[in-house]
């Protein structure tokens, strides 16, 4: 998606209590936070994919030392707008202890931690272990069963008298 010169790419819209994370946070990531909401709108910037339970959704690292997200998605845009999609701002908050991904899903009215593919995975049970078909037992050794050939005797094994 391109923009012209000046021109959005996509609308903008918040979440009324993402407002309030923007007017909480901290004056220099209030400033930031605008500052790449303004380059993603015009199609400069984009976040980095989430994955799991949020996918669909995008995250922007706000600050130098990654202490601040932004999460947002791409959606179409109401009827009367000018641009086909909009860019829906979800949370601006810290990411410490996943208090921003766990707020996203509040917000989104998941009733469980959000959970990203990589946790996903890890907590699944392998189809491998529910096979649900016997696991067949060792049987006697091929040596055992009648009308095989045996193993020659071992010389060393061999006792004379």
């Amino acid at each position: 998606m391109t923009a012209g010169a000046g021109q959005p790419a996509f609308a903008l819209s918040f979440d009324p209590r993402a407002l309030t994370d923007l007017l909480q946070a901290p004056s220099d990531i209030r400033d930031l936070t605008l500052a790449y909401l303004q380059e993603v709108v015009n199609a400069q910037r984009f976040g980095l994919r989430l994955d799991g339970d949020l996918e669909g959704f995008r995250k922007l690292f706000v600050d130098s030392r990654k202490d601040w997200r932004v999460v947002y998605g791409v959606r179409p845009a109401p009827a009367e707008s000018a641009h086909p999609k909009e860019i829906h701002v979800v949370a601006i908050r810290p990411r410490a202890g996943n208090d921003v991904y766990d707020e996203v899903g509040r917000r989104l009215g998941m009733t469980r931690r959000p959970l990203s593919a990589r946790i996903h995975a890890a907590r699944s049970r392998s189809p491998q272990l529910t096979t649900g078909t016997p696991v067949p037992r060792p049987g006697p050794p091929p040596t055992a069963l009648p009308g095989l050939p045996r193993p020659a005797p071992n010389p060393a094994h061999h006792h004379t008298r």
